[in-house]
């Protein structure tokens, strides 16, 4: 089963009925001993930095989450679950999780399309990924496939930690982590086929982290 990390952030509910959909056990849950038993962990979230960082703390779960990821469990993190495992986010000013070495930026009005003209902020829309190196999530996924994005922030981790970017008025990083713990700043669970394989392969890569146990 996959724990999908409820710390009222938003768009938990679009991530598991991707989840139902592949038929992938799940549930939505802050329940240290529900967390426990799973898996591997979602942490997925629309929403700001320091309201998010603020519910983490107050809930326990950044604590939670700390001892899952030092325990070896996996865990995904989806848009601004994928910002706020690094140190820092400009929004709110705030110190965030600290699981991955770097910190978010804002995309900028003076950054511009190849045509020229203006991006327009917040990143919105259908975009590819280039793997900078090989990741299980990205198993049997065209490398045309294309993924949405709703975002003003990106990551900006330490570069070892960058495994795909992505090009909107510059090149950022969209996908950052390390075996077992990965995030995504796009949302796989609204990005059509190849969202829905990334989630199956992650939940794949659980299932055979915790038969290794």
């Amino acid at each position: 089963m996959l724990a999908i990390l409820d710390y009222k952030a938003g768009n938990l509910t679009s991530v598991k009925r991707a989840l139902d959909y592949l038929s992938i056990p799940c549930t939505i849950t802050a329940d240290a001993h529900v967390i426990a038993g799973c898996e591997g962990l979602i942490f997925p979230g629309v929403g700001a930095a320091g309201s998010a960082m603020a519910y983490l703390g107050r809930s326990g779960l950044k604590e939670i989450m700390a001892h899952e990821i030092a325990s070896g469990k996996p865990l995904l993190g989806i848009c601004l679950g994928c910002q706020i495992l690094l140190e820092y986010s400009p929004e709110n000013d705030t110190t965030t999780l600290g699981l991955i070495p770097g910190r978010c930026d804002i995309f900028t009005p003076d950054l511009a399309e190849e045509d020229g003209s203006p991006i327009n902020i917040p990143h919105m829309g259908w975009n590819t990924v280039a793997l900078k190196k090989d990741c299980h999530l990205f198993d049997g996924i065209s490398p045309e496939s294309e993924f949405y994005f709703v975002h003003s922030y990106y990551p900006n981790p330490a570069p070892e930690y960058v495994i795909g970017t992505t090009y909107y008025g510059r090149e950022f990083c969209s996908v950052h982590g390390r075996d077992g713990l990965w995030s995504a700043q796009f949302h796989p669970e609204k990005s059509g086929r190849p969202g829905l394989k990334l989630l199956s392969n992650f939940y794949a890569y659980c299932r055979e982290a915790a038969n290794a146990q």
